[in-house]
């Protein structure tokens, strides 16, 4: 896999988790780590949960270590507070910030934030300016093919941001309208790479070897970023990093094994969150690891009424003595 370097960071490869909201909390970063991400994303961060010093922004801003290189995922449409927000937590420990201009979800594109500021391309591209203007790290941002649907915004948003200062750029060859749905336009990513000298990271569709390699050739992108083919995957970083180096395609672990790391997942959650908390928000990531094995859906029916870790622990020894692979 070949380095990356966006702004002063040096990044051993390009493999990257990508910001995923409910998802790359603490505890999957590190799985997703271990196995070979060379670049984290947090979840994204609100610019004015920071500045009201809202209570679950604390928990979000967190960054340990041992997953760095990290990037801070913030969003907002307020040039004033998202800058000044970038410049109050600067000195935490995370090495990128990222402005998300992407997200799809209602109540963020309603306030005028993500996806909703490809609509308005000047003052996306003031965020970019002043916050680079503010903090010494680098500032990257992360977008979409375009708002509407059929809509292609992503080359003068990258011109923008580029113009701006931003240090690299992901792209997800989606539009807000498209949410995830059909195949994502991975010629919008090789439009942008051409169109701009920094960094280009492609996104979407990446669940693969096979497609993160069909991604670097289709579009010469410099980075892979990886979203929903991590869920309930982490042993996807390494499967990529082993067909790149030796042509070889890793199978997916023995469900003893999956089985192991949910449970070590689970752990993580509950000593993070607390337990009651940590594994009710396992129950989204159980159906994920277990998908495509046979009866998940009777696990995972099971795993909607669990609430302790050892609850969980006696229905995946169940499970898996029941299945026998």
């Amino acid at each position: 896999m070949k380095p990356l370097i966006i702004g002063d960071v040096a990044i051993d490869g390009n493999l990257i988790l990508a910001p995923m909201a409910g998802v790359t909390d603490l505890p999957f970063r590190l799985l997703c780590k271990e196995q070979g991400a060379d670049l984290i994303y947090t979840e994204m961060v609100s610019a004015k949960g920071i500045l009201y010093n809202n209570k679950n922004t604390e928990e979000l801003l967190r960054v340990e270590e041992s997953e760095r290189p990290v990037a801070l995922q913030l969003f907002g449409s307020d040039p004033d507070i998202v800058s000044e927000m970038a410049k109050r937590i600067e000195d935490r420990n995370f090495d990128i910030l990222d402005l998300n201009m992407g997200c799809p979800v209602p109540k963020v594109v309603n306030n005028g934030e993500g996806s909703a500021l490809m609509k308005n391309i000047p003052l996306a591209a003031r965020i970019i300016e002043k916050t680079v203007k503010a903090i010494h790290k680098p500032v990257t941002v992360k977008f979409r093919r375009g708002f509407h649907k059929g809509e292609n915004q992503a080359v003068k948003l990258a011109r923008a941001a580029e113009a701006a200062g931003a240090a690299a750029v992901a792209v997800h060859g989606r539009t807000r309208e498209d949410y995830y749905s059909g195949r994502a336009d991975w010629e919008v990513i090789a439009a942008v790479k051409e169109a701009v000298s920094i960094p280009v990271i492609g996104n979407g569709d990446i669940v693969s070897p096979e497609t993160a390699e069909a991604m670097m050739e289709e579009t010469g992108c410099d980075g892979l970023m990886i979203a929903r083919g991590a869920r309930g995957n982490p042993w996807i970083f390494h499967q990529i990093k082993t067909y790149f180096e030796t042509g070889k395609k890793e199978e997916r672990p023995p469900f003893s094994q999956v089985a192991e790391t949910i449970l070590r997942h689970a752990r993580m959650e509950a000593d993070w969150k607390g337990e009651k908390r940590g594994i009710r928000e396992m129950r989204a990531h159980v159906a994920w690891y277990t998908a495509g094995y046979p009866h998940s859906s009777e696990l995972r029916r099971r795993m909607n009424r669990v609430e302790t870790y050892e609850e969980l622990e006696a229905l995946l020894q169940n499970y898996v003595q029941f299945i026998k692979i």
